[in-house]
């Protein structure tokens, strides 16, 4: 069984990164593989919202319905994310909202799963997503808001843990990254 993390702060060694090596260890504890993947060393381009969009990343019968135009690190980090089994996501909260970083690549993973609709690659795996405000801890709801949205309403992944972290509650939520880590394997293997 495998598990793939990815976080989408530049601070390697901060809050959104911590969260989701926590969730890794639960993980790993009960007995999956575990990768994590640091989003900004990736290079990922912007979304040109391809067929007119109107959610088609793809050109007309030059790709399939779930390739992406770009050639960049997004086909690699898609096909690990296929061959997971479960997902961590864990993004810094800037102004209310997951950071740049994530919002491209959740806007192109978007467009590739779309027009798959129920055999969309993604679509049933199980997820632990993160949202972790190292400031004031404003906006870490409604940023694991926007995360719910776009992985589990519009994309189809099932909820494991939804996190809204702030530095006055990491400790607490660090515990239960550790926990939704653990109870992920187990409900991988309940299938």
């Amino acid at each position: 069984m495998k598990i793939v993390a990815i976080q989408s702060s530049p601070n390697l060694n901060g809050l959104t990164s911590k969260m989701a090596q926590a969730a890794l260890r639960g993980a790993a504890a009960n007995g999956a593989e575990v990768e994590l993947m640091h989003l900004n060393q990736l290079n990922m381009i912007a979304c040109m919202a391809c067929g007119q969009g109107w959610g088609h990343h793809h050109l007309p019968n030059e790709l399939r319905a779930d390739q992406c135009v770009h050639t960049d690190d997004f086909a690699a980090l898609y096909d690990k994310l296929a061959e997971a089994d479960g997902i961590v996501f864990s993004t810094p909260v800037y102004f209310h909202d997951m950071s740049e970083t994530a919002k491209t690549f959740l806007d192109r993973l978007r467009r590739c799963e779309w027009p798959l609709k129920q055999e969309a690659k993604l679509r049933g795996k199980h997820l632990v997503s993160i949202a972790a405000a190292g400031g004031s801890g404003n906006g870490a709801l409604e940023a694991a808001v926007q995360l719910e949205k776009v992985l589990i309403q519009f994309m189809g992944l099932k909820r494991v843990a939804s996190l809204a972290v702030t530095r006055f509650n990491a400790e607490f939520q660090m515990q239960a990254a550790e926990r939704a880590g653990q109870i992920m394997v187990e409900m991988v293997r309940k299938g």
